[in-house]
């Protein structure tokens, strides 16, 4: 499998794929795509690392699992491929940044546009069994993401992250918050949001207004 990302990253994450656990990982991802139809499609699989790179990360939104429905998954949480329905928690994200920003509700669900803006879309989990929600938790893809999480608060500054529903917030352990700023909010999953802690959240209007604040070019969302 080819570990095919920006050299930026690289730079920093050589080590993590030489560790023992990572390695085992791999084996483990190669397998389940040899024997099961698996999401997203293998040269996808660390897009997110790919079209933001470390050196112009300027937001990171953290996501669970990749969708694992067939067409869904294309690298970056939350997001879908052109021509691919909304999924709800996607529909919930289009329907808070037309209320906070006045943003026309997108024919597309692919965000790579975001992406290659700076904003790096993670799924703490990168791949999944089609159809089997979770079947690729607790393999070791945590123990990376969270890893790259620490090193974007290292050595990155004024990042901003957005840390939406439970497992979302549980990630702002492994951030420094002297150095970056942290929005959450409910997820924006239907249950969630339905409940009231979704929708009125503005992290889309606030997350602009910090760039603005320290001089950093704004989202174009």
């Amino acid at each position: 499998m080819n570990i095919n990302i920006d050299p930026s990253w690289k730079a920093q994450l050589t080590s993590e794929f030489e560790k023992p656990y990572f390695k085992d990982l791999i084996d483990f991802v190669k397998q389940e795509y040899v024997n099961y139809n698996c999401f997203p499609p293998e040269g996808q699989i660390f897009s997110a690392f790919d079209l933001c790179s470390l050196d112009n990360i300027k937001m990171v939104i953290i996501g669970q699992d990749p969708y694992h429905g067939d067409g869904q998954a294309n690298g970056l949480c939350f997001s879908v491929a052109d021509g691919i329905p909304h999924p709800p928690s996607l529909r919930n994200i289009f329907k808070e940044l037309e209320s906070d920003l006045e943003i026309p509700y997108p024919k597309s669900g692919n965000l790579e546009y975001l992406a290659k803006q700076g904003v790096l879309l993670l799924n703490a989990t990168l791949t999944v069994r089609a159809h089997d929600a979770g079947s690729h938790q607790k393999k070791g893809w945590e123990q990376f993401t969270d890893t790259v999480i620490e090193v974007i608060s290292k050595e990155k500054t004024n990042v901003v992250f957005l840390l939406w529903g439970g497992f979302a917030k549980k990630k702002i352990k492994l951030i420094d918050i002297t150095k970056h700023t942290v929005l959450t909010s409910g997820h924006p999953s239907p249950l969630s949001a339905n409940r009231g802690y979704w929708f009125g959240n503005n992290n889309f209007s606030k997350a602009n207004a910090i760039f603005k604040l320290k001089n950093k070019k704004e989202i174009n969302w």
